[in-house]
């Protein structure tokens, strides 16, 4: 099997796993799904939670210098307006001559499509195989609806593509309510959603997407060193999550390519099974937002420097990461068989979505009953699981499949000494505790 089989025949893997164990699954599936839209099934929303309430904990809960907030999905239209979106948030689409299928011009340039369908080479259908498309038109990708009963112009907004904007919009009210001082952050986790022309890649690149951001409002003249600072804060989360630092890479972005508000963009990529792609990235943005919501609302958005009696717009740097995308490159990391083809997700145990299952060995002897005593103990602080559906080692397997690091096992020798039989999911040792010492235990293991 060729390298690129290989890596194609994992995400296959990885699809079957997340279907079969409720991790995600195609949204509506009943009526034929949705491109671009997926489900997150009890492991999965398990799975998505942990790394957000992890990210919130380090970035939020840890600091004295970022603020929390929970902005609308829908905003004022001119918001958009004064941010640029409407005018440049598009992508270059083009459409086959043939079959008129639609598909991003840079991505069928790159070669994104080749291995597809019937794409063979750069700049091919992968519908129908053949090469002439025409000319590229700007693709705006913002999701329009409409505010209130008449759909006209006046009534006109947009599902929000980024969570950035509400961060701008409430600056002034934010840092006069927080008191905060330069540096200080804002800090939201939410949906945003775009219609991208062209999806794939499983839930890499969707139509509805969760992103955790952070706006970092600095002292012009101090952004790069921010910029350096928050580069390097996002790396160490990533790797504290148990990605493989080997598989990420830096990308710096050529200044023809950056987005109309940065002054520098630099993404963590990762080494995906269909090749290295972004994971996060962090911009520095300027004072770009403030300064044109502040000429399009005509409110005042500096910020009063009183050390050196001085008001001026603050810098801003936006370090950001795609919790779906980051869900994705941690369950591909963390796939795994062993030599009988039996799969083991070893999640660090801190993201994984069940921390324990308890097992009674057998349906009698009152082991049942003291299993679920523990269960019920244990379920106060984790999530946890009670099984006692099949034997013993096919209970073990489907722990594996979906990240359980430790399997708790209540057998004959539980009710002599209140001991169980604690089974480690990556070393498969097992060793004897007391009833009493498995909540300090888990507690140990996920510091």
């Amino acid at each position: 099997m060729t390298k690129d089989n290989a890596k194609d025949n994992l995400m296959e893997k990885i699809v079957s796993l997340c279907k079969r164990r409720g991790f995600v699954f195609p949204s509506s599936e009943i009526y034929g799904g949705v491109g671009g839209v997926w489900d997150f099934g009890p492991m999965g929303v398990l799975l998505k939670n942990n790394i957000k309430n992890l990210w919130w904990k380090k970035f939020v809960q840890h600091r004295n210098d970022i603020v929390g907030l929970d902005g609308s999905i829908i905003m004022n239209p001119t918001v958009w307006k004064a941010s640029g979106h409407i005018e440049s948030f598009t992508d270059p689409l083009v459409e086959c001559r043939n079959c008129h299928s639609r598909y991003r011009e840079d991505h069928l340039i790159d070669g994104r499509y080749v291995g597809e369908g019937k794409a063979k080479k750069k700049n091919q259908c992968p519908n129908c195989g053949k090469v002439e498309f025409t000319n590229p038109r700007n693709f705006n990708m913002m999701f329009q609806t409409h505010i209130g009963p008449a759909e006209d112009t006046s009534s006109i907004t947009y599902l929000r593509p980024e969570t950035a904007q509400s961060m701008f919009t409430d600056f002034k009210q934010i840092l006069e309510i927080s008191r905060k001082k330069l540096s200080f952050g804002i800090a939201q986790i939410g949906k945003a959603f775009r219609n991208e022309i062209t999806y794939g890649n499983f839930f890499f690149r969707s139509r509805e997407f969760e992103q955790m951001e952070i706006e970092y409002f600095v002292k012009p003249g101090t952004d790069e060193k921010w910029f350096t600072y928050w580069l390097s804060e996002w790396k160490k989360f990533i790797v504290e999550l148990g990605i493989n630092k080997n598989k990420l890479r830096f990308y710096e972005h050529p200044k023809e390519s950056l987005s109309h508000y940065s002054k520098r963009t630099v993404d963590i990529e990762y080494e995906f099974t269909f090749g290295w792609s972004e994971l996060t990235g962090t911009a520095n943005r300027t004072d770009y937002d403030l300064r044109q919501h502040e000429k399009f609302s005509g409110r005042d958005l500096t910020y009063f420097d009183e050390e050196n009696a001085k008001r001026y717009h603050p810098f801003v740097i936006e370090p950001t990461m795609g919790v779906d995308r980051m869900m994705l490159a941690v369950l591909i990391d963390a796939y795994d068989e062993n030599k009988e083809g039996e799969v083991f997700l070893r999640l660090d145990p801190k993201i994984s979505p069940i921390k324990a299952a308890i097992m009674p060995l057998v349906k009698k002897e009152k082991l049942p009953e003291i299993a679920q005593e523990i269960f019920n103990e244990l379920k106060e602080y984790w999530f946890v699981q009670y099984d006692d559906g099949g034997s013993i080692g096919r209970r073990y397997r489907r722990q594996d499949e979906i990240g359980t690091p430790f399997c708790i096992t209540v057998d004959f020798e539980t009710p002599k000494n209140q001991s169980v039989t604690i089974r480690h999911r990556d070393s498969m040792k097992q060793e004897r505790i007391k009833i009493k010492d498995i909540k300090c235990f888990i507690e140990e293991k996920l510091k």
